[in-house]
C-alpha cells in the first residue's frame, strides 16, 4: 500500500527532504502534493535511516514545510515505447510536445536501463558513412560506436549534428534505420531550428526528438538523455532498427549534475563537478553498441560544448576517457568562414581500423588518411614558422606543404550543408590534393595504391 507523508523537513533548490519513511527505495518515483494541491513528480535520490532525499521535476516555488504531502509510488521512472513515437517529438520527460494523440506504449521499460553485458557485445566493423569527409576519410564512425563532438558556445555544432541526422547511413545494405535526437537545456531558437530541419528535410519521419528548453526545470536534464537511449535501445534490440542517437548538449546535463550535487551539500570534485560524474556519464555513453544476436545496433553522438574551448576541462577529459575518440571542432575555422569546422588533427577515432578497407570503404583508405593528416600537420607547423622567418625562407618542399595545408582547408574540411559525399569521393579528393606533393613524399600510401588511384591526378 502506498503510503503519504507529511513530514518535510527542508526544501533546498530542487530537492525536498523526507523524514520518518519505511521501505522507500533509491530511484523511487514519488508524487509531490502542493499545500493547492497541484501535483508535481519526484524521484528518491538517497534513502538511509528514515530519510529519503527527493529531487522534483519542476519547480518548487509553493511548496511549504508544514502543509505539503509526499506519496511513495514504489516504482521506477519508466518510459511508454512503442514505434508510433517515430516521427514525434517529446519534452524532456517523454510527455508529447507536438500537440499529437497520447502514446499507446507496447510496454513500459525503466529509463536507467541494464548495461550491456561485455560478454554479449559483438565487434562494431560496420562503417556509417555520414557524407562528411574529415568524418568518413580520416575519423570514420563504425555502427555501434560512441564518437562525440568537442565544441564551444558559438560554433555550428548544432548544424553539423542535423547534417549527420539526415545523411547517416550504411551502404548496400536495406536496413531499417531510426535517428533518436535528444536536446538538453537548449534556447527555443536551437529548438525551432531543429524542428523546421527534420520536417523540412523529411528525416522527422525516421526520427524521435526529446527537447528540453533552457527554461524547463534543470533536473529534467538529467532524465532527457535516459528517455532517449530507452527509447533507442527499444527500437534497436526489440524492433532491429539500426539507431543513431544524437545528444546534445551533455555540457547542460553535466551543469545539472554539479547543481543538484550542490543542494545535496556533496563534497565537489574538479571545478566543482561530483566526484562520480565519470561513472555518471559512463551510465549513459555505455549504452551504445551491438549485441551477439540481437539484428540492430545503436551508435552515439553525444555533443558538448567545452567550457572557454578548453578540452582539459573535466567534462571533454572524462568523456573521453569513456568514449571511442572524439570530433573536435576548431574556432581558428570556423573564423575562416570554413563549414563544418573540423580540425582534424585532435581528433580521433579508436575504431576506425574495423570499419574501413577492402569490402567496407576502399582498400587505400588507411593510407589515405595517414599522408592526408601527416601532410596536413606538417603545412600547418610551417604556417606558424612562417609567420615568424616569412614564406621566402621556405625551401621549396615547405611551400608545397604550406600551399597543400591551404587546399585542404579549402576544398577536403569545407564543404556544404547539403553536400552529401561519398567514401569514393572523399578519397579520390584526397588523392587529388596529394597530387600537390611530389611523390617520393608520399610514404604512407602503397606505390601499388598510387598507379592504381592516384596516377590520373598527378602530372609529374
Amino acid at each position: 500500500m502506498m503510503k503519504e507523508y507529511q513530514t518535510v523537513t527542508n526544501i533546498e533548490g530542487p530537492l525536498v527532504f523526507v523524514d520518518k519513511v519505511e521501505n522507500v527505495g533509491y530511484n523511487e518515483i514519488v508524487e509531490v502534493r502542493l499545500p493547492n494541491g497541484e501535483k508535481r513528480k519526484g524521484q528518491v535520490l538517497e534513502t538511509s535511516k528514515g530519510r529519503a532525499v527527493i529531487q522534483v521535476f519542476g519547480s518548487t516555488t509553493g511548496l511549504d514545510v508544514e502543509k505539503t504531502r509526499v506519496k511513495f509510488l514504489g516504482d521506477t521512472m519508466k518510459i511508454g515505447v512503442s514505434e508510433q513515437m517515430l516521427g514525434r517529438v517529446f519534452n524532456g520527460l517523454g510527455e508529447p510536445r507536438d500537440k499529437g494523440a497520447p502514446i499507446v506504449p507496447e510496454k513500459m521499460v525503466d529509463i536507467i536501463g541494464a548495461a550491456i553485458n561485455p560478454v554479449a557485445r559483438q565487434k562494431p566493423e560496420d562503417f556509417i558513412q555520414t557524407g562528411i569527409s574529415t568524418i568518413d576519410g580520416l575519423n570514420t564512425l563504425v555502427r555501434g560506436q560512441k564518437l562525440p563532438i568537442f565544441s564551444g558556445s558559438g560554433l555550428p555544432h548544432n548544424e553539423l549534428a542535423v547534417q549527420i541526422a539526415r545523411q547517416a547511413k550504411v551502404r548496400n545494405k536495406s536496413e531499417s534505420f531510426a535517428v533518436v535526437f535528444a536536446a538538453v537545456g537548449i534556447t527555443h531558437e536551437e529548438s525551432s531550428f531543429f524542428m523546421k530541419d527534420f520536417e523540412a528535410t523529411g528525416a522527422l519521419e525516421r526520427s524521435v526528438l526529446f527537447l528540453n528548453l533552457a527554461d524547463d526545470p534543470s533536473v529534467e536534464r538529467i532524465i532527457t538523455p535516459r528517455m532517449a537511449l530507452t527509447t533507442a535501445e527499444y527500437l534497436a534490440f526489440e524492433k532491429g532498427m539500426h539507431v543513431l542517437v544524437i545528444i546534445t548538449d551533455m555540457t547542460n546535463y553535466c551543469e545539472a549534475l554539479r547543481e543538484i550535487a550542490g543542494a545535496r551539500k556533496e563534497v565537489p570534485g574538479r571545478r566543482g563537478y561530483p566526484g562520480y560524474m565519470y561513472t555518471d556519464l559512463s551510465t549513459i555513453y555505455e549504452r551504445a553498441g551491438i549485441i551477439k544476436g540481437k539484428k540492430g545496433s545503436v551508435t552515439q553522438i553525444p555533443i558538448l560544448s567545452m567550457p572557454s574551448d578548453d578540452i582539459t576541462h573535466p567534462i571533454p577529459d572524462l568523456t573521453g576517457y569513456i568514449t571511442e575518440g572524439q570530433i573536435v571542432v576548431g574556432r581558428d575555422l570556423h573564423r575562416k568562414g570554413i563549414f563544418p569546422p573540423v580540425d582534424v588533427l585532435p581528433c580521433l577515432s579508436r575504431l576506425m581500423n574495423l570499419g574501413i578497407g577492402n569490402g567496407k570503404t576502399r582498400e587505400d583508405h588507411r593510407g589515405v588518411a595517414d599522408q592526408l593528416y601527416a601532410a596536413y600537420a606538417q603545412g600547418r607547423d610551417l604556417r606558424a614558422l612562417s609567420a615568424v622567418v616569412g614564406e621566402e625562407a621556405l625551401s621549396e618542399i615547405d611551400r608545397k606543404y604550406l600551399k597543400f595545408a591551404d587546399e585542404f582547408e579549402k576544398r577536403f574540411i569545407r564543404q556544404g550543408k547539403e553536400e552529401d559525399r561519398s567514401i569514393e569521393q572523399t578519397l579520390d579528393l584526397g588523392w587529388e590534393l596529394m597530387a600537390m606533393l611530389p611523390e617520393r613524399e608520399l610514404k604512407r600510401v602503397k606505390l601499388d595504391y598510387i598507379q592504381k588511384y592516384g596516377k590520373k591526378f598527378r602530372k609529374d
